[in-house]
């Protein structure tokens, strides 16, 4: 099984991700994008956290921590990715501002065709092998085809058939979780997940990465003195990142091959699915904080 994954790792990466941005589609209307006129100041102020401040904690997380090699290139690709569609859903759990959330995940995941390599660019050159060439434009493209594409059809989807786009959408997330298992089971059967080879070091230092990045979107939204269910909104749109779309990105900047060492690309992805375990801890946490403040 672990041989066949290899092969395919790339394209069950793609599968899950089409689903998801698919699945949050169907849930969209262009009206949801109106609270970005609407409500300006929150929004502005919710996209440039995520596309300065979280990319900007990043490369000081690593530049102070000493995290190296594929760890530290995990750690600029969670930064670098916009936030993910369950982030809107934990928001509602969490009784914050759900359009406020619609719109910074919708403009964030709209701009991370340009953000998303240039940081990249500019944070881990030094962590990769002297040869190592940025497939920039393959990234572009999988942004393109995998991300917006899907979201747009989504849309579409819910414009003719409103009726059904929920169950759609419910099954098309399932089918998106469903690739994210395979990916999770593939990659141990080929010996992808150590943690002997990541270290219980590198492990601690993403725990450390997530509750820096809790801390400061609490914080920056508090300090911009903005209503309590926009900032719950804010805080989930930081601490829940698009996994499956860095898990894509992983994919295509190292490739898994068979017999051959991938130790960079190994590390990647247990960063991110680390990353992606615990995010949905915290977030749980915020739900229950919120709902236990307002009964």
């Amino acid at each position: 099984m672990g041989a066949i994954y290899i092969e395919y790792e790339y394209w069950v990466a793609a599968f899950q991700l089409i689903l998801a941005m698919f699945g949050m589609g169907a849930t969209l209307t262009i009206s949801d994008f109106k609270d970005v006129m609407r409500e300006p100041r929150p929004v502005s102020f919710g996209t440039l956290i995520q596309l300065a401040l979280v990319p900007l904690a990043a490369y000081l997380f690593i530049s102070i921590s000493g995290i190296a090699g594929g760890a530290a290139v995990g750690i600029v690709l969670i930064a670098s990715i916009p936030g993910g569609t369950t982030s809107n859903i934990f928001t509602y759990m969490a009784r914050g501002n759900v359009p406020l959330s619609i719109s910074i995940t919708g403009v964030t995941t709209i701009t991370c065709l340009i953000t998303t390599p240039l940081i990249l660019g500019v944070l881990i050159t030094e962590y990769l092998p002297s040869d190592f060439a940025m497939p920039t434009e393959q990234i572009i493209s999988d942004i393109t085809l995998t991300l917006l594409l899907p979201l747009m059809m989504g849309m579409f989807c819910l414009k003719i058939l409103p009726h059904h786009a929920v169950w759609i959408s419910k099954w098309s997330i399932r089918g998106s979780l469903l690739g994210i298992l395979m990916i999770v089971v593939g990659s141990l059967s080929a010996g992808r997940l150590d943690i002997g080879v990541f270290g219980v070091s590198n492990g601690l230092l993403v725990c450390i990465f997530i509750a820096l990045l809790t801390g400061l979107s609490w914080l920056a939204a508090r300090i911009l003195r903005l209503r309590r269910p926009d900032c719950t909104a804010i805080e989930m749109e930081v601490v829940v990142r698009n996994v499956n779309l860095g898990v894509l990105i992983k994919a295509s900047m190292f490739p898994a091959v068979a017999n051959g060492d991938n130790l960079i690309g190994d590390m990647v992805l247990f960063t991110l699915l680390l990353y992606g375990s615990l995010q949905m801890l915290i977030a749980a946490l915020i739900i229950f904080n919120r709902r236990r403040s307002v009964t």
